[in-house]
């Protein structure tokens, strides 16, 4: 383990405090990686709501501006309170600006006659141990050394490739302690993939989420270091931005979410 604060006991602290310093070794460039702001907004909205009846329905994640490290606010207001559905605002401070904006609908499970099942296959990738890990090289984001990334389809960042790819992920079992995962935390691991696009640099250059939503398609109930797939589609890229959609599958082929990103570009 190193030296600075251990993620677990940073959520923990959030429990009690509105201000945190940000933890080290989570730096992406000249920011903080974008989903540990994600995870410590969405920890921070769990812990005001304190309902465990109530499980993540859909997030929405705007980055305002850049996180740097150093201290920053977190604060939470309850929009509504009903008796099914729970919706939340969090925003994170720094410099006396809000730098960024979650917003996330948390519902109880209802009666209903209705039912619709159709959802994509989970791809057929080998175990992550017939996979390499994603080596660590001194010009990426030092974040990406808190998790274990496999790639089982497409290509590294910047080889001038076709676009998108999957592949396992899970934290790093040598720098974070096992112990159950919540939705904060799956938030922190399924943003480290980076946008489907960087296969297709060809140098050197940043590309970052603008925003962020969510939906969760079945309750959370996992630990720290199981294994999940993740699978990118890059469908439009043009004058500097990229959409894309994604999933995340539990090692059961279960899905639990579907995302989908604006990702600035760059080059």
């Amino acid at each position: 383990m190193s030296d600075a604060m251990p993620l677990d006991q940073t959520l923990e602290q959030l429990t009690q405090d509105e201000w945190i310093d940000i933890p080290q070794g989570w730096s992406q460039g000249r920011t903080i990686y974008g989903g540990l702001v994600a995870g410590l907004l969405m920890h921070k909205a769990l812990s005001v709501m304190n309902d465990e009846s109530k499980n993540l329905l859909s997030t929405s994640i705007t980055f305002v501006g850049p996180v740097n490290e150093g201290r920053v606010r977190l604060t939470v207001e309850i929009l509504r309170q009903g008796k099914s559905v729970t919706t939340i605002e969090a925003r994170l401070w720094q410099d006396q600006a809000v730098q960024t904006i979650l917003i996330a609908s948390f519902g109880q499970p209802r009666s209903s006659e209705i039912f619709v099942l159709n959802l994509p296959e989970a791809p057929d990738y080998l175990s992550p141990e017939q996979f390499s890990r994603m080596p660590f090289v001194k010009m990426m984001p030092e974040c990406y050394q808190q998790f274990d990334l496999r790639w089982a389809e497409g290509h590294y960042p910047m080889t001038q490739q076709a676009p998108d790819f999957g592949g396992w992920c899970r934290y790093d079992i040598q720098k974070h302690s096992p112990r159950a995962l919540n939705v904060a935390d799956l938030l922190i691991l399924m943003d480290i993939w980076p946008p489907g696009v960087l296969p297709m640099f060809q140098t050197i250059a940043p590309a970052s989420s603008l925003t962020w939503h969510l939906t969760f398609v079945r309750p959370v109930a996992y630990e720290l270091h199981d294994w999940f797939k993740y699978q990118v589609v890059t469908q439009h890229a043009a004058f500097g931005y990229a959409t894309e959609y994604a999933h995340l599958w539990d090692a059961q082929n279960r899905l639990i979410a579907i995302s989908r990103q604006t990702v600035t570009v760059f080059a």
